[in-house]
């Protein structure tokens, strides 16, 4: 399943974005694991996450479902750019 949950993500996150030539996927791979980290552009955090976290809610679902047995970890990294372009992991 190499890079195919990345594409996965990176498809179902291009559909909820305003700007989907933006959305950025990198994998992180581990023996057992994964972290899928997504970065979108600043205006389209809100429609990633969605109202009360049903958007990324969902997406951490499908991805688990999907993950056959591999267990992802989802975070979305929001740019900070009042820190010199520092990132940060944004808690849904």
């Amino acid at each position: 399943m190499s890079g195919e949950m990345k594409e996965l993500v990176e498809r179902i996150v291009r559909a909820l974005v305003d700007s989907p030539e933006e959305v950025v996927v990198r994998e992180i791979r581990g023996r057992d694991s994964a972290i899928l980290e997504i970065k979108v552009s600043k205006r389209d955090v809100g429609e990633l996450i969605g109202k009360k976290g049903k958007n990324i809610t969902a997406l951490r679902t499908i991805v688990t479902g999907a993950g056959k047995g591999k267990r992802y970890v989802v975070e979305v990294i929001e740019e900070n750019r009042h820190h010199s372009g520092d990132s940060h992991v944004k808690q849904a």
